[in-house]
């Protein structure tokens, strides 16, 4: 898979994709903007279009996953988690960018993938 950004988010607590979590995708630097917004599938994986297209420049990106709104839509106990950022800087476009995320609601993994 060449170039673009992915997401996928694993809710760990009960072993299901995070299908539904709202996600959105920012350029924050060097001017800050929303660039796409989504949810995830039912395979617990966003791909937007944008996000393969010439949009991914270098620069600093930030992922926001929607963590303690897909919790509470899921009627999981409440814990600590809110929005889960990641920020990260995009140096070649070219390659591709997949963020995983494993989460509970009370703690999150999060890490560039394959």
């Amino acid at each position: 898979m060449a170039g673009g950004i992915s997401m996928h988010g694993v809710d760990v607590a009960r072993g299901v994709p995070a299908q539904g979590m709202r996600v959105e995708l920012w350029m924050m630097a060097p001017d800050s903007r929303l660039l796409a917004t989504g949810s995830l599938n039912a395979s617990g994986v966003w791909e937007d279009p944008l996000t393969r297209s010439e949009l991914i420049v270098p620069g600093t990106y930030e992922a926001r996953f929607h963590a303690g709104e897909y919790f509470a839509a899921q009627g999981s106990p409440l814990g600590i988690l809110d929005l889960v950022p990641f920020r990260f800087v995009i140096r070649d476009p070219s390659q591709h960018y997949h963020l995983p995320l494993k989460m509970t609601p009370w703690g999150y993994s999060l890490f560039r993938g394959a």
